[in-house]
């Protein structure tokens, strides 16, 4: 069975039951790419976008909404493709789905998010793949203004200190209008107007939102992911996206975010779906603690001109959950 849901207005529209074995078909359907890899399916349910049922309509009912730590940490379990799903959640959707069609209300849709579609690129690793965008998230709730503060505050330190290194550095592109205490993220010295282009494109469109990047001459030396209020998940989402597109590629990543949250990164880090990866995501990405950020760039204000990206070893954590 496969449940069908519609992006952007976060709403199930209908269920499908697979009646073939996987196959390959290079007959064009679609418009945007070939997509060869197919399974024959017989429709369940189906409904229009105006009577699909509301994901938080089932929020009592699916597993992904219990011990949320942030409003808007269901939407991880809704970005891969495929992914397999509890009975039970599979049961709720389509029990809502068939008194939906039983029972129709109509619930006006936003004609521009219904109509919005990700860009598909060529990966060269993996083939076409879509690479959501900064503002492509599922009906998230807006950051208050000390969270946002936080965050603009660790963009603003790792890219001074990146700056200072003699680093050239590179800020996601939805972000460089930030300002922190009057100085525009976009305006940093030494701030990089195009990533090298050495990577096919989707992988370039996943490394320009990353966070926070450290780039000498071609090559990225550290890339950050600053979790202040999202669910973690945003941020390991893009890394395992890189790692999954570009296996070869050793690039050190950083996830930083409040240290109270520590095993909450640790725990998401290995996650199955993490540490199914080659290699696992909690080999490749360190954890680094806001407070031990903050105190080491005040320490290294003065000699930072003479430190080598290596340093961040001495203040980043491993990610590797302890055997038991």
């Amino acid at each position: 069975m496969l449940v069908c849901y519609l992006t952007g207005v976060s709403r199930f529209i209908g269920a499908l039951e697979v009646v073939s074995e996987p196959f390959k078909d290079e007959t064009r359907i679609w418009s945007a790419a070939v997509f060869p890899c197919r399974i024959s399916v017989r429709m369940i349910e189906g409904l229009t976008p105006e009577t699909a049922v509301p994901v938080f309509q089932l929020r009592d009912k699916l597993s992904m909404f219990r011990d949320l730590t942030t409003p808007r940490a269901w939407t991880g379990h809704f970005r891969g493709s495929p992914a397999r799903w509890a009975a039970s959640d599979g049961e709720a959707v389509l029990a809502a789905l068939r008194e939906a069609r039983q029972n129709p209300v109509v619930r006006p849709v936003d004609s521009a998010k219904l109509a919005r579609r990700p860009k598909t690129l060529k990966a060269e690793k993996v083939g076409p793949v879509t690479v959501p965008g900064a503002d492509e998230g599922e009906v998230e709730v807006s950051e208050t203004a000390t969270e946002e503060r936080v965050h603009t505050e660790i963009q603003w330190l790792l890219l001074k200190l990146g700056s200072d290194m003699g680093l050239d550095v590179w800020v996601a592109k939805n972000d460089r209008g930030r300002e922190w205490r009057g100085h525009k993220l976009g305006d940093v010295p030494r701030m990089r107007k195009e990533l090298p282009l050495q990577f096919d494109e989707a992988t370039n469109r996943t490394i320009e939102l990353i966070d926070v990047l450290w780039l000498q001459g071609h090559a990225i030396a550290a890339a950050f992911e600053i979790e202040s209020t999202t669910s973690i998940y945003s941020g390991l989402l893009r890394m395992s996206d890189l790692v999954s597109m570009q296996p070869n590629l050793n690039i050190p990543l950083f996830l930083t975010a409040a240290e109270e949250r520590r095993n909450k990164v640790i725990t998401e880090i290995n996650r199955p779906t993490f540490s199914r990866l080659s290699p696992p995501m909690s080999q490749v990405c360190r954890f680094i603690p806001f407070s031990s950020l903050r105190d080491r760039v005040a320490q290294l204000a003065q000699v930072a001109r003479y430190l080598k990206p290596e340093f961040l070893d001495e203040i980043a954590e491993s990610c590797e959950a302890e055997a038991e």
